[in-house]
């Protein structure tokens, strides 16, 4: 599972040929999450309030780029690192 940012202990990732709808993984510690792209909401998981709040600027900041990193999984090709949240 590739990994296309980390910041702040979080670490964000996204699997070759996944399922739809356009998403990504969030890691942090015990924390798990699917996270959509296009609503920026929990799929599946669950996390904190702070940390889902610094989810949701980066993953709003970089929703460009994390579409076009969704395209290149479908497409089994190598993934773009995104810029880490400060």
């Amino acid at each position: 599972m590739p990994e296309v940012s980390r910041f702040f202990g979080i670490i964000i990732t996204m699997y070759y040929n996944d399922h739809p709808p356009p998403h990504f993984h969030v890691r942090y510690n015990q924390q798990k999450a699917i996270v959509s792209i296009e609503t920026v909401e929990v799929l599946e998981g669950e996390l904190t309030s702070r940390l889902f709040k610094l989810v949701i600027e980066w993953a709003t900041l970089y929703q460009a780029e994390l579409m076009e990193n969704w395209g290149l999984a479908r497409d089994n090709q190598p993934l773009n690192k995104i810029t880490p949240l400060e």
